[in-house]
């Protein structure tokens, strides 16, 4: 622990959460877009991409990101 401060032991537990997410949207957005590049951008027709994006979804990405 980090002593007496409080704003540090947040931060370092926010920084080690916020690096560990930021590695697993990377890694979702990477299978989106090959999903996307081999079978086209519809998700209707490609099931590689729908699967990539409910993935996505279900881990709580952003719009934006998807």
């Amino acid at each position: 622990m980090s002593g007496h401060s409080k704003w540090a032991t947040i931060k370092h537990k926010k920084g080690k959460t916020d690096a560990a997410r930021g590695k697993l949207f990377s890694k979702l957005s990477r299978a989106i877009t090959v999903a996307a590049r081999d079978g086209g951008g519809d998700p209707a027709m490609n099931m590689a991409l729908a699967n990539a994006i409910e993935k996505a979804k279900a881990e709580s990405m952003p719009k934006d990101n998807i």
